[in-house]
């Protein structure tokens, strides 16, 4: 592989799985077309063929762009095989069937008074998500291990955790990694902090060092510091001061204006609880407990943040659609921006290009010694030529440990219940979610076989047998 890269540094190939119609792989594209140190062929597969024709389009406007300083040339492929074969790096961002089988996810947990912020994780419908996700990255994992067994593979489909865990299960000699923004976010946050207690302005997240550890979606700071300042004790003022009202700096990011913002009261919360910075935005961090935070609509809206129904995404899909025909037709002018993402930093790195340090998603190795070796977990790692090495993040304190851990054993067993179709194995599972803790047994069996049903077309025959 290194030797092949030498070559073929400034051409590479690139296997895009998914990406539809949505608006991360258009930042991916305009990423890629403002660093001049790398260009290429960008192959497009998505089972909608359509929403790939879209991207090459646009993707390829993006290349011709005047203010682009690389040229890629995007195509689309019609098979796993074609858009694979031989290729560099392959990322993948696919959505599990249909925004039906999301709203069975989403809302028919309601019934039981049971309200999922996103749904795509943990919970009830993390764990019908993981059931149809699981087999189509058997299928991903298959292909890679048969038609580019050197790729560098990055993940960005949820649930995270496990979307990785299948592809080292199927091919554990996979380079593959996952990547999410939501630590950047919490980062941030602290430069704000910085900003709003001590004055000083100007810190970006790449200043910080901190210390990652967890899983995605539940990850946790331990260590965090700025130029030799310790924010650790500046950080549980912050959240003394800003616990009750919530912490916002105005504008278009109110929480009330936003399904994604929030005013970081569940962060605050847990750091008063667990004396860690939790690093997810809230809506994620509140299906990983108990329902403290989702009791109902009303609980949510006390701690200042949203549930994302799937009525808003479906709203969310006819304007993305919308303006990926605007952009097709010039109708919306094409402005090149960065995303805000690391995933061309990563591909750089792993190029030789640029040595980079960053949260990821691979399996543990060591790096949290207290947590199972070989479950996914989220800590930072260096990005090196031809290689990534997990940072040591030291056991997971023991007041966070007992959470994270029941987690990383349901999802393993969320794993083992998707490759053998063990409806005993997934009800107990299931079940065992925090979020479900206040379930009755007989309700909850009902809940799993009706959800079980709705997701009856996406899943293997052999769990109606």
């Amino acid at each position: 592989m290194r030797d092949r890269m030498e070559q073929k540094a400034l051409d590479l190939t690139v296997a895009y799985i998914g990406g539809g119609s949505r608006g991360w792989a258009w930042g991916f594209m305009m990423d890629l077309a403002m660093d001049a140190q790398m260009c290429g062929t960008v192959r497009l597969y998505d089972i909608d063929r359509p929403a790939a024709e879209r991207n090459e389009i646009i993707g390829n406007k993006i290349s011709a762009h005047p203010d682009a300083v690389s040229r890629w040339k995007y195509e689309v492929r019609d098979s796993l095989k074609d858009a694979l074969t031989g290729a560099d790096f392959v990322v993948i961002s696919i959505l599990p069937a249909t925004f039906a089988e999301m709203r069975s996810d989403v809302h028919l947990p309601e019934r039981l008074g049971v309200w999922q912020p996103v749904g795509d994780t943990v919970g009830a419908g993390g764990f019908m998500r993981a059931m149809r996700t699981i087999p189509m990255y058997v299928e991903i994992g298959e292909a890679i291990r048969q038609y580019c067994p050197d790729a560098w593979v990055i993940n960005y489909t949820n649930p995270m955790s496990l979307c990785v865990r299948t592809l080292y299960h199927v091919f554990p000699e996979i380079k593959a990694f996952g990547c999410c923004h939501e630590v950047f976010g919490t980062q941030k946050l602290l430069c704000a902090m910085l900003k709003h207690k001590l004055g000083i302005e100007g810190v970006q997240r790449q200043d910080l060092y901190t210390t990652v550890t967890g899983i995605n979606h539940f990850t946790w700071l331990t260590r965090a510091s700025y130029k030799g300042i310790d924010l650790m004790p500046l950080y549980a003022a912050f959240a003394d001061e800003y616990y009750e009202t919530g912490f916002d700096e105005g504008g278009d990011d109110n929480w009330m204006n936003s399904s994604f913002n929030c005013a970081q009261r569940v962060k605050f919360d847990l750091f008063r609880r667990y004396g860690a910075i939790a690093a997810a935005g809230d809506r994620h961090l509140a299906e990983f407990t108990a329902p403290w935070y989702t009791k109902d609509p009303e609980t949510v809206a006390s701690w200042k943040f949203n549930l994302t129904t799937v009525d808003w995404r479906e709203e969310d899909l006819r304007r993305r659609l919308q303006r990926s025909d605007d952009l097709i037709s010039g109708k919306e002018p094409l402005v090149l921006k960065p995303s805000g993402e690391e995933g061309h930093l990563l591909l750089k790195a792993v190029l030789g290009l640029g040595d980079l340090v960053s949260n990821v998603n691979i399996p543990n190795r060591g790096q949290i010694p207290n947590l199972p070796l070989g479950a996914v977990v989220e800590t930072n790692a260096f990005f090196g030529r031809d290689r990534i090495e997990p940072v040591y993040a030291g056991p997971m304190p023991a007041s966070i440990l007992p959470l994270v851990a029941r987690h990383i054993y349901n999802q393993e067993n969320t794993l083992t219940t998707a490759l053998t179709c063990d409806r005993k194995l997934g009800f107990t599972t299931f079940m065992n979610d925090p979020q479900l803790s206040g379930v009755m047994p007989t309700d909850g069996q009902r809940l799993f076989d009706d959800m079980l049903e709705a997701q009856r077309p996406w899943l293997p025959k052999e769990w109606f047998a």
